[in-house]
C-alpha cells in the first residue's frame, strides 16, 4: 500500500488537480518508487489522504489505466504494471496480401538488434509525428481571434453548438450515425460518457461486456454504480441465452473493431438490435477507432441500422488526433436527449477555444484530409506489423482481426499462459499486452495485443525479432 507521505501532491505543481495527480504517480511509477504489482490507494482511502474529490481521482486513475500504468483486478483495485517497461517520455498466420507490403529484413533467424529504448507495442498510442500542427495552430489563432468576446464566459455544458453540428454532418457522411446536434455530448474521456450515462439511465443496474474485451470498461462501468456482466461473442447461441436470461439496462461493444474477432457481422447486429428493442435495452457503441479500416470499405455504425432509438453511439478525437486534446463525443436516442435539462449540473464540456478550434479544423476541411493521411499511414504501419510477424513469428503464432484498428491479437501456440508471455517480453525490455479479463470459456491458447499506431518501421521489426527471440523456446 502506498504511503500517505508518498502520496503527497508537489506543493508547486499548478497544473488541474486531476493532471497534478496523475503526473505525480505516474512519475512515482517511472522512477521505481511505485513497483510492479504495487497496489494503488483506494478512492476513499486516498480522499481522505489528499482532501481531493471524487471525481479528480478517478478521472486521474482512468488516465493511469488507459496509459497502461495500471491494471484493474474486479474487486481487488487498480495494480501498478512493470515499472521498469514504462516509458520515461510524454508519451498459421494470415499474409497482408491485401495490404501494401514493406521491405522486411529477411533471414533464417532473429538478429542481434540494437534497441535503445523500451519498445511499446502501447494499444493506446498513435503517431506522433504527424500531429497537424501548422493548421491546428492556425486555427487556434483563428479561434480566439474569433471568439474573443467570449473567452471568459463559461460556455455551453454539452458542448459548443458549432462543433455538435460539424460532428453531426461528419459522423453522417463517415460512420452513417443518424443525429441532430441536439443529441451530442461532448465530453473529456469514456469516463465521462459512462458517468453521463448512469444518470441518464437512473443508475445502477447491469452492463453485458464482452468477456474476452481488453479495454477496463468492466472497472469503470463498476465505479459508476453498474454491474458488468461479461458475456460471450463467439457463439451466438451463448450470446443470445445470456443476454435473454439476465436483467440487463444495456450492452456495451465495439463492433466496428472487436478485441478478439473481426467487426460484427450484419446479421449478429441485426440481431443484438432486435434484442435490445424487445427488452427495452441500450446497445452502448464505443467506435473509438471506427475510422480506421484497412481492407474493403469502411463499416457503417452500429448505430446507422438502429430505427428505435437503442443505440448509444460514443466516439473520440484521441486516435485520429492526439489524446492529448481530451475530447469526445456521445450520441444518445432522442428519448435520453430529453433528459439533459435534467443534468445540466453534472455536464461539464472541455475548453471552450478547443472546442472552437476543432469547429474550425472541421469546417476548413483539415479533419478529412488528416484521417485520410492518418489512414494511409497505419496501413502501411500495420503492413509492417504483419510482414515481420510472418518473418520472424510465423510458427508460433496466429493473427486474428487484422483488417481495422490500431493494434492486432495474436494466438500464441505455448503452454505458457498470456501474463508469462508479457514478463518474457519485458524482461527483453519489450512492452506487449494480455487481457485483464481473459475469457475462459472457449480456446486454450494465449492470447497477446500488440498496438502499433506509436511505433516506428524500425521500432516494429526491432520489437517483433525480440519477441521471436525470447518466445522461440516456449
Amino acid at each position: 500500500m502506498v504511503t500517505e507521505m508518498e502520496m503527497s501532491l508537489p506543493k508547486d505543481d499548478h497544473h488541474p488537480l486531476y493532471l497534478a495527480l496523475y503526473r505525480h504517480i505516474r512519475g512515482l511509477i517511472q522512477d521505481g518508487s511505485l513497483q510492479d504489482g504495487t497496489k494503488l490507494p483506494s478512492i476513499r482511502s486516498l480522499r481522505e489522504q489528499t482532501k481531493l474529490s471524487k471525481t479528480t481521482i478517478e478521472t486521474a486513475y482512468h488516465m493511469l489505466l488507459e496509459e497502461g500504468y495500471v491494471y484493474s483486478k474486479p474487486r481487488a483495485g487498480l495494480f501498478v504494471i512493470h515499472p521498469q517497461a514504462v516509458p520515461g517520455a510524454e508519451n498459421k498466420t494470415a499474409k497482408p496480401s491485401a495490404i501494401e507490403q514493406p521491405a522486411v529484413h529477411r533471414h533464417a533467424g532473429p538478429q542481434p538488434l540494437h534497441k535503445e529504448k523500451v519498445i511499446d507495442f502501447n494499444l493506446l498510442a498513435v503517431d506522433g509525428d504527424s500531429f497537424p500542427l501548422r493548421p491546428w495552430k492556425s486555427v487556434l489563432h483563428e479561434a480566439l481571434s474569433l471568439h474573443f468576446n467570449s473567452v471568459h464566459q463559461y460556455g455551453d455544458p454539452q458542448g459548443e453548438y458549432g462543433l455538435r453540428l460539424q460532428l453531426a454532418r461528419y459522423l453522417k457522411r463517415a460512420r452513417g450515425v443518424n443525429c441532430l446536434p441536439e443529441q451530442i455530448i461532448i465530453g473529456a474521456s469514456l469516463t465521462y460518457s459512462i458517468q453521463i450515462l448512469s444518470l441518464l439511465l437512473d443508475g445502477g443496474g447491469a452492463i453485458a461486456v464482452e468477456e474476452a474485451g481488453i479495454a477496463q470498461v468492466g472497472a469503470v462501468f463498476a465505479q459508476h454504480g453498474f454491474e458488468g456482466v461479461p458475456v460471450p461473442f463467439h457463439s451466438k447461441e451463448l450470446l443470445v441465452a445470456e443476454l435473454e436470461k439476465s436483467n440487463l439496462r444495456a450492452l456495451y461493444l465495439t463492433p466496428s473493431h472487436r478485441p478478439s474477432a473481426s467487426p460484427l457481422p450484419y446479421a449478429a447486429r441485426q440481431m443484438l438490435l432486435n434484442w435490445a428493442v424487445r427488452n427495452r435495452a441500450f446497445i452502448i457503441e464505443d467506435d473509438y477507432d471506427g475510422e480506421f479500416r484497412f481492407a474493403g470499405k469502411t463499416l457503417p455504425s452500429l448505430q446507422s441500422l438502429d430505427e428505435h432509438g437503442a443505440v448509444i453511439y460514443i466516439g473520440t478525437y484521441s486516435k485520429a488526433f492526439t489524446p492529448a486534446l481530451r475530447m469526445n463525443y456521445m450520441v444518445v436516442p432522442l428519448q435520453l436527449a430529453a433528459k439533459f435539462q435534467s443534468i445540466q449540473y453534472a455536464l461539464s464540456s472541455p475548453s471552450r477555444i478547443d472546442q472552437w478550434a476543432m469547429q474550425l479544423f472541421m469546417e476548413r476541411g483539415h479533419w478529412y484530409r488528416h484521417v485520410r493521411k492518418m489512414r494511409n499511414l497505419y496501413r502501411k504501419k500495420l503492413a509492417r506489423l504483419l510482414q515481420c510477424i510472418d518473418v520472424y513469428l510465423s510458427d508460433q503464432t496466429i493473427i486474428n482481426g487484422e483488417s481495422n484498428g490500431l493494434y492486432i491479437e495474436l494466438t500464441v501456440n505455448t503452454d505458457k499462459s498470456a501474463d508469462e508471455l508479457v514478463q518474457l517480453a519485458a524482461a527483453e525490455d519489450v512492452k506487449v499486452y494480455a487481457s485483464p479479463n481473459p475469457a475462459t470459456s472457449y480456446g486454450s491458447a494465449p492470447r497477446i495485443y500488440l498496438g502499433f499506431g506509436g511505433l516506428t518501421d524500425k521500432e516494429i521489426e526491432q520489437g517483433i525479432g525480440l519477441l521471436a527471440k525470447v518466445w522461440s523456446t516456449v
